[in-house]
């Protein structure tokens, strides 16, 4: 559902202390929206909210573990107690990892699950019902990436956990149908924010050298995350089902679209040029999934 006036609506960001719900959270702002911001990262929060008052816009946060069932239930009666159902909510937080699939062990896998998509199932779960009982045009927004639409090598975990909130939000679409609440799916293409640059969450059989690649390729290829930022406005004004934002991610979206083997083709020689060493050889995997390091100091 379109909502062409943001002004004194509250707009509620998942994961909004950096990157992308960080530059969401200001734009709606300029809009005069409202805003309340979660995220595990106090610092970031205070930091944003600091940015959100100079704007001359109410700004209220919470520190929250989206993963984290009870939290978010309570974070919904106490957002709602406080300012009623918000207008718009933004479920953006999220984390990644980067290993082969075989080098990707069990409690990345968990991890990434319950972040990127029970995070997003949880502010739909405990918002959805409030924002359909207060009347009036309401959006929701899910975060899921262009590798939701065609995956990269070594980002099998998050490509599995994107193609979900794609799904999710497409279902959960589908039920809203006839309501006054839209959602919009957004799958951002290479854009260049702290989620690249978190060396902790990497298998130790990537060498160095291609992380130092990747990361120069992000910084001088990516978009700035404001760009992103600004078509999820947009496209809560217009009521757009989908945003694709950045660079790659309407070509891949469409290229997919046409032929799946040309886009595993392409997909793969992007790729290599971005670091990804291929044909990779791995040791045999442990039994958590993890390997002994071959990581190779540049």
């Amino acid at each position: 559902m379109a909502i062409p006036d943001l002004r004194d609506k509250w707009v509620l960001v998942t994961g909004a202390a950096s990157g992308i719900g960080y530059e969401t959270a200001l734009a709606f702002a300029r809009r005069g929206a409202h805003i309340f911001a979660t995220d595990i990262n106090q610092t970031g929060l205070e930091a944003l909210h600091q940015e959100l008052i100079r704007l001359g816009v109410r700004s209220l946060n919470a520190v929250i573990d989206v993963s984290n069932e009870v939290a978010m239930r309570d974070l919904a009666i106490d957002v709602v107690r406080c300012v009623g159902a918000p207008h718009v909510i933004v479920n953006n937080a999220g984390t990644a990892f980067l290993g082969p699939f075989v080098n990707t062990p069990m409690q990345a896998w968990r991890r990434l699950l319950d972040i990127n998509l029970m995070g997003v199932v949880h502010g739909c779960y405990f918002f959805v019902p409030e924002m359909k009982k207060a009347g009036g045009a309401r959006h929701v927004v899910n975060i899921a990436s262009a590798a939701g639409i065609t995956p990269s090598p070594n980002l099998s975990a998050y490509s599995a956990t994107k193609h979900a909130v794609m799904g999710m939000s497409d279902a959960l679409s589908l039920e809203l149908d006839g309501t006054d609440i839209g959602v919009t799916v957004v799958c951002p293409g290479v854009i260049n924010t702290p989620i690249v640059r978190n060396r902790s969450a990497v298998s130790p059989v990537i060498p160095v050298q291609q992380l130092d690649k990747l990361e120069r390729f992000y910084g001088t290829t990516g978009a700035h995350p404001s760009v992103v930022a600004e078509r999820i406005v947009r496209a809560v004004r217009r009521g757009d089902d989908i945003v694709l934002a950045g660079p790659s991610a309407r070509l891949l979206f469409n290229l997919k679209r046409l032929s799946r083997r040309l886009t595993h083709r392409l997909t793969i020689e992007g790729c290599k040029r971005n670091g990804y060493l291929w044909p990779f050889t791995l040791p045999e995997p442990t039994a958590d999934g993890d390997q002994p390091s071959t990581r190779k100091q540049a």
